[in-house]
């Protein structure tokens, strides 16, 4: 665990405030020195989790996290000091400690080995990481997709069952014929009792050599629809035939709503030219299930140094909001009609850095850049207006890096300086609630989040009612998911991974929380289900994939997968534009 550094106390204390404001703000554990003696902190909870910091070194339950709101708090990040002196309530040494990249809010390695390059090495600043990292993981996890210089085939074998296949031709032009080619490849030969069968699979288009993106996947009662460079395919759930013509745009897809509306529309973005000075700013709204195109408008750019070199889009029920680096644009869904700006606000010049929706529309602004009171915010609007319904400040030095819940809000921070995250619910009304308790490994799956805070950019989270699921790292073998009560930021239960691979939650059905366990070398991946009530949470198998596209399952890195009625899709979201060999884009499988 990574000590505090031997170095006096900053102005302004540390943790809560020992003269809180009126109103109060959320300030940010900061690293005092070891104390002399015996921490002025109260007693820990009894019976911290096994591996957790031992109490007076920062068990989490007695340390302030990324908030210190003045109220009446004995724990947690509002606690107030509870004995005179020079930092108030100890902010604890270890907070859970810097799991960068392998705290929650990192992609998967090209790799195995540890996600954490500070394990066992000095204390560095997590933005040099970050951009070493992305040298490495951007061209090894990102570009190149997870294909390792591999694409090997699957032993074939025979069998009765119904043929998908492997073509040597391009993708599937839509126009009902099939993949076509010459040489095909039976994905279901060698089949054994029990596996599920491959529905279909999909090539990808030819993408530039410098790659391109595949963003996102939406997967309606009838059609699976994906992006991929400069078109939307779209195929048939059961049998993968083209349900509509793939759409053409003309230039790159450089953005897209992750989710659906009530009514499977989307909207898209594509790129105003090819050049270097082109712009994000083109916006197409789609309808999944007839391919019809719908309302078109153009995004203005903003201020200053705020422009649509590129953006995100978020929607929250009708809402269409388009975030640029500094600001953002609401428009109503279903018309493309402009509702509304947001823009910078207050006397510490806050500006909105990213939104997240859903069933309700967060935004979170940077305020104060370069100076003293530099900090985030956490707003609540109302997605038909924009009106700030509520908002949460964050101390100095932490920054808002996820939202893995809008409804509940559920907040992942961190902070560069202390190597530390939290992670932390709040009311409808935006009061603090509960923050993460105990010290884990979290290690959900998250794109990079250079340009734009990509709050949604996380796969292997679910949240449902009060409780948020997290899988563990487990850098060899099986790992586990984490059941975490958001009432009180306490471990409800955890369960093991079935077999020696990692298991990530997807989404949460009724009462069952349903995951996916990676493939391995000689096994396909899993779907199981885990009961979320109860005293067993034993996974059960809905669906076993077969050994023999294992290792095609298994080199979708960069991916997205769903689970939509008995049927599990996987697409890769990046493109390497590797002319040598042809490039996966999706595969169900199904019964």
């Amino acid at each position: 665990m990574t000590q505090p550094p031997n170095q006096p106390p900053q102005p302004g204390g540390f943790g809560a405030p020992q003269d809180p404001p009126p109103g109060g703000g959320f300030g940010a554990p900061q690293t005092p020195p070891p104390p002399q003696g015996p921490p002025q902190t109260p007693p820990p909870p009894q019976g911290p989790p096994s591996g957790a910091p031992q109490p007076g070194y920062g068990y989490p339950q007695q340390q302030p996290g990324p908030y210190a709101q003045p109220g009446p708090y004995t724990s947690g990040p509002y606690a107030q000091p509870q004995q005179p002196g020079p930092y108030g309530q100890q902010p604890g040494y270890g907070y859970p400690q810097p799991q960068f990249p392998g705290a929650p809010g990192t992609p998967p390695p090209g790799g195995s080995g540890s996600r954490n390059p500070f394990k066992g090495k000095p204390a560095l600043a997590i933005g040099a990481a970050v951009v070493a990292l992305l040298v490495v993981g951007g061209s090894v996890w990102a570009v190149t997709g997870g294909d390792d210089g591999k694409d090997k085939k699957p032993v074939a074998e025979k069998s009765d069952d119904a043929k998908p296949s492997v073509s040597g031709a391009p993708l599937n032009p839509g126009d009902g014929s099939g993949d076509g080619g010459e040489e095909t490849e039976d994905l279901n030969e060698g089949r054994q009792a029990g596996e599920s069968k491959v529905l279909w699979y999909k090539e990808a288009p030819d993408a530039p050599g410098s790659g391109a993106d595949a963003p996102g996947m939406w997967i309606t009662d009838k059609t699976a629809v994906k992006a991929a460079y400069k078109q939307l395919f779209a195929f048939d759930v059961g049998d993968g035939k083209p349900t509509w013509d793939p759409i053409a745009f003309p230039q790159k897809i450089c953005a897209v709503t992750p989710e659906k509306t009530g009514d499977d529309k989307i909207v898209v973005a594509y790129m105003s030219g090819s050049s270097d000075r082109a712009k994000c700013n083109q916006l197409q709204e789609i309808d999944l299930g007839t391919g019809e195109k719908g309302w078109t408008q153009k995004v203005d750019d903003g201020e200053l140094f705020d422009s649509t070199l590129s953006v995100e889009l978020t929607v929250a029920g009708t809402t269409l909001m388009v975030g640029r680096s500094q600001s953002g644009t609401a428009y109503d869904v279903t018309s493309g009609k402009k509702l509304y700006d947001k823009k910078r606000y207050g006397d510490d010049a806050c500006f909105p850095a990213g939104f997240a929706g859903g069933k309700g529309l967060l935004q979170v602004a940077s305020c104060g850049a370069g100076g003293n009171n530099e900090h985030d915010e956490v707003q609540g609007l109302d997605p038909k207006t924009g009106k700030v319904l509520w908002t949460q400040k964050f101390d100095k030095g932490w920054r808002v890096a996820r939202a893995y819940s809008v409804d509940p809000v559920v907040i992942y921070s961190t902070n560069e300086d202390k190597k530390a995250w939290n992670i932390s619910t709040f009311s409808a009304g935006g009061k603090f609630r509960s923050q993460v308790g105990f010290d884990e490994d979290f290690a959900p799956e998250c794109g990079w989040a250079i340009l734009e805070r990509d709050l949604q950019g996380c796969a292997g989270v679910a949240v449902a009612g009060d409780t948020l699921y997290l899988p563990t790292e487990a850098t060899t073998g099986a790992n586990e998911i984490v059941a975490v009560n958001l009432a009180n930021g306490k471990e409800k239960w955890r369960v093991k991974s079935p077999v020696d691979e990692s298991m990530m939650p997807m989404k949460v059905e009724g009462d069952q929380l349903i995951a996916y366990v990676r493939p391995s070398y000689d096994a396909g991946g899993q779907i199981v289900s885990i009961p979320t009530g109860g005293s067993s949470h034993k996974p059960v198998e809905l669906l076993q994939n077969p050994q023999g596209t294992a290792d095609i399952e298994n080199s979708f890195y960069s991916k997205a997968i769903d689970w939509v009625d008995g049927r599990f899709y996987i697409s890769t979201t990046r493109l390497t534009g590797n002319d040598d060999t042809k490039e996966k884009l999706m595969l169900a499988y199904g019964k």
